[in-house]
């Protein structure tokens, strides 16, 4: 689908999965392509101007993506991603202090369970999940099933300023640890 006019490839990971951005440039004919998960999102043939940017959206939150095309020198370009108006860079770093994910394994099947801190929607494999929230002495509890396994992820104190409040994910009350993504 975008033959040898690949030139930059990213993964970006949102509450509701992580997805692959590919983008193809044929610096001759100006064909630009954007490839989310594999599937055309943009395809832009016979462009006279080779640089500038392509917007799109990621996700089922329809998170606005931006491409740019700078030219460095001659014929060799940079290409960069914008998430939410911010490099791709600051947006993950970001996000991962406004979100906690965890993958785990369950009766042979892979799980991310994303939880976004400032909404305490909990998002497994895409899917908005139903949650029970509670409020117990030492913190909160968002309860949720998996299967036929109940989850609950933790808010606690750190009893830390810095810190501030830690989240921990029990599977039928195991403690899972976090991931980085």
């Amino acid at each position: 689908m975008l033959n040898g006019d690949l030139v930059a490839v990213w993964d970006v990971a949102l509450s509701d999965g992580v997805y692959r951005i590919e983008f193809a440039h044929g610096t001759t004919t100006g064909k630009r392509i954007v490839c989310l998960n594999g599937q055309e999102a943009i395809r832009k043939d016979w462009m006279f101007k080779l640089v500038g940017k392509e917007s799109f959206t990621v996700g089922a939150a329809q998170t606005r993506a931006t491409v740019n095309i700078e030219a460095i020198s001659g014929f060799t370009y940079e290409y960069t991603l914008h998430i939410d108006g911010k490099s791709l860079q600051r947006f993950t770093s970001d996000r991962a202090k406004a979100t906690k994910t965890w993958t785990l394994r369950v009766d042979g099947e892979d799980h991310r369970v994303v939880l976004e801190k400032d909404t305490m929607d909990v998002w497994c494999n895409g899917q908005k999940m139903d949650t029970t929230g509670e409020f117990v002495d030492d913190g909160t509890e968002t309860l949720f099933s998996l299967g036929e396994h109940e989850c609950c992820i933790k808010a606690l104190s750190s009893g830390r300023k810095k810190s501030g409040i830690v989240h921990y994910l029990l599977l039928d009350g195991e403690k899972i640890p976090a991931t980085t993504q």
